[in-house]
């Protein structure tokens, strides 16, 4: 392996000034150290095909010349920018807060850039903004999506994408496992003497919400009391005290809801006229945000692991980049009951 230094500086930009705000580049870095351009592209795009003094040289003009790393021109010859895609269903959403961690947690150990966007809860929305993405990010990770199976498998022919908090055939999936923790939130209310369930239900088109439905109907026949569906407006505090007047009208004396947002919102409006939570209904919402336990009483809630998702989703997808990954695999993460104050025994009438 030859180092040769950089006698031919005719090629060089002239001598930058101090005044200069212009980016720098690897022929400014290659001035300052006395290499050729074509040294510092290969210290700079992988390390170990130099020598380690000739590294050292060149990582001490990059940092005092403030150089940055452009992952787009870098992509230009790899194909690869070393940075992939997020896109949430609602960025307001304290659901998403910790898998956008996870995700981002995953992306700096593995030396990759997260790039967020958000649907706003549409279909039409998320799949611009993924077909957006796809042509500047390796991969994309999909956050409860709202499109239809048939998008998220035409955009995984592109490039490798990976779908949280819902199942698609054909495309890695993580997946929260339901049935777990809402078994033991319906045990919980039949114990303390509930005999008819509400679910306070999510979006239309979110396959989470479904998969919830189908899992309080599920405990509630097993523990023999009745389950009735209340559709509700927006996922949402306000969503949920829209909501309470139809809660009440289903004479359900426990409510379970799509997410803890509704269940927060609900309360405060069946407190606001005049209810006690939970001497006269029970409330418990899902996936244990953060300031689930900031409201009185505390949040009930089924916990969902959202940070694992993130980091889970990451992984995934990042192996799937590398070639070692399950093109189709799914990784079910377990959910749990975490008892508040919101729920309990009903107080005697009279």
């Amino acid at each position: 392996m030859t180092e040769s230094t950089n006698s031919g500086a005719a090629a060089a930009p002239a001598k930058r000034g101090r005044g200069d705000k212009s980016a720098a580049t690897i022929y400014d870095i290659a001035k300052v150290a006395g290499v050729n351009p074509s040294t510092v592209s290969r210290a700079l795009s992988k390390p170990g095909r130099v020598s380690a003094k000739t590294q050292k040289l060149i990582e001490d003009a990059a940092a005092e010349l403030n150089y940055q790393v452009n992952p787009f021109a870098r992509a230009l010859p790899t194909g690869r920018t070393s940075t992939f895609g997020l896109i949430v269903a609602d960025i307001t959403n304290p659901t998403f807060f910790d898998i956008i961690r996870g995700a981002e947690t995953t992306a700096t150990v593995r030396d990759y850039t997260l790039v967020l966007a958000e649907s706003a809860e549409s279909a039409v929305t998320e799949l611009t903004a993924a077909r957006r993405m796809m042509a500047t990010v390796d991969g994309l990770i999909l956050a409860s999506p709202r499109m239809d199976d048939d998008d998220i498998r035409t955009l995984a022919r592109d490039k490798p994408v990976v779908v949280i908090n819902r199942e698609v055939d054909g495309v890695p999936c993580v997946v929260p496992e339901v049935r777990k923790g809402i078994g033991e939130a319906v045990r919980s209310l039949a114990a303390n003497g509930h005999r008819k369930i509400a679910f306070v239900a999510g979006p239309p088109k979110s396959w989470m919400s479904a998969r919830r439905w189908e899992g309080v109907r599920a405990a509630c026949d097993w523990s023999r009391l009745e389950a009735v569906r209340v559709e509700s407006s927006k996922p949402t505090v306000d969503g949920g005290r829209q909501v309470a007047r139809d809660v009440l009208a289903t004479d359900a004396t426990a409510v379970l809801t799509y997410n803890d947002l509704l269940a927060i919102g609900l309360m405060q409006e069946l407190q606001a006229g005049g209810m006690v939570v939970p001497d006269d209904i029970s409330i418990v919402g899902f996936d244990d945000i953060f300031g689930a336990d900031f409201t009185t009483p505390p949040l009930t809630t089924v916990r969902s692991p959202l940070g694992e998702c993130g980091s889970g989703a990451a992984s995934l997808l990042l192996d799937l980049l590398h070639g070692n990954g399950d093109p189709v695999g799914t990784l079910r993460v377990e959910t749990e009951l975490v008892l508040r104050g919101s729920s309990g025994r009903l107080a005697p009438k009279g």
